[in-house]
């Protein structure tokens, strides 16, 4: 089903060791709306979503592991020369204590990753407005930890995601057009 390319889909640069925005970050790697939750609410309802759609589900769940992989390589490079120290004024102590630099799925503020954040209905537009929400969040958040850096090379990869956020909202509020003008054609039996 994958070809994998051995490169990000969008470069990551980051200009400084800053385990404070890491730790900010850790919150899309993953957090209710981050990047693992996304990829994996959207390959789960592909197989309770009318076939016009599925394709959608299927690349942009793809798409999300891309970004997945791209949070992981930002948290690696603003931690990966911090000090123990630094980590533990970043607010990432007790993640160094268990963790050490690993990376590990869970929230910004420490609590780990759960099936629970992720929703499948089975009813179509129940779903694709999940998936709408889901995206709009993340584009949200995305936003915040651009606020919250001056790194300006980080910018740019947090600018890259938080456009596709936008781009994948879009996508999704087209498949709820396709789903109701699919449901309101007359059948004929």
């Amino acid at each position: 089903m994958w070809i994998y390319e051995k490169k990000l889909q969008y470069p990551v640069r980051v200009s400084k060791c800053d385990p404070r925005v890491a730790r900010y970050l850790v919150e899309q790697y993953g957090g209710a709306d981050g990047e693992l939750s996304a990829a994996l609410r959207y390959l789960n309802q592909r197989y309770s979503i009318p076939d016009k759609v599925v394709g959608l589900l299927t690349d942009i769940g793809t798409e999300e592991f891309a970004h997945l992989e791209m949070i992981a390589t930002m948290i690696y490079k603003l931690t990966k020369d911090a000090t123990p120290r630094q980590m533990e004024e970043a607010g990432l102590g007790d993640h160094y204590v268990i963790h050490d630099n690993a990376l590990f799925y869970q929230n910004a503020s420490g609590v780990p990753w759960t099936a629970a954040y992720i929703q499948a209905k089975g009813d179509p537009l129940a779903d694709l407005y999940e998936d709408i929400a889901a995206e709009e969040k993340a584009r949200a958040t995305y936003q915040w930890i651009i606020d919250m850096t001056d790194d300006v090379d980080l910018q740019d990869g947090l600018k890259f995601l938080r456009e596709r956020e936008i781009v994948h909202a879009m996508r999704f509020k087209e498949a709820v057009e396709m789903i109701k003008a699919d449901r309101e054609t007359k059948k004929v039996f």
